[in-house]
């Protein structure tokens, strides 16, 4: 998943390296959250993953990456507790879009606001992919806040994007 490339740039231009750090996702186990996992195992990290019942992480997935860096919590502040990053997607994937009342209810405590944004460290940044739906998967309290490095991470894409595409027709970084 292209987008963390960018994300973990993001992080290490705002907090250095990502080794030994958290990171909290909160919300639905989609590709990007199991990327986050993929990630983990390569660069050494933690990653606390928070779901709705019905949406947590796949076992066979979770093996799959390997469960050294993953942990699963059931209450989201406990997965945002002494978070490094705190990140979130939106509730209703592509191809989701017949489940979204629903996933509105069952998501509603999942909500990436102030409170959960005040139990990770002081210096904890906020990060979503984009388009995000304020008021649904984060407040845009924290979205607009200072915590938040959105707009940087979406700048960040581009700039992994190309190098990515460098790296793959000419198989060398310059």
């Amino acid at each position: 998943e292209r987008h963390i490339l960018a994300d973990i740039f993001t992080l290490s231009e705002h907090r250095g390296s990502i080794q030994g750090k958290t990171v909290t996702w909160i919300g639905d186990s989609n590709n990007v959250c199991n990327t986050w996992l993929q990630a983990a195992e390569v660069l050494d990290f933690n990653v606390h993953v928070s779901t709705p019942p019905g949406y947590e992480v796949e076992i066979e997935r979770a093996n799959l990456y390997g469960t050294d860096h993953f942990e699963s919590f059931a209450d989201p502040m406990e997965a945002a507790r002494d978070a490094d990053l705190v990140t979130t997607d939106v509730w209703t994937s592509m191809g989701f879009e017949a489940e979204n009342e629903e996933r509105r209810k069952d998501f509603a405590d999942w909500q990436v606001d102030a409170d959960m944004m005040r139990v990770a460290k002081a210096d904890a940044l906020f990060m979503h992919c984009l388009p995000a739906h304020r008021g649904e998967e984060v407040s845009a309290e924290v979205i607009d806040g200072s915590q938040s490095v959105v707009w940087d991470e979406a700048e960040n894409r581009l700039h992994t994007q190309k190098a990515l595409m460098e790296y793959l027709l000419l198989g060398k970084v310059l």
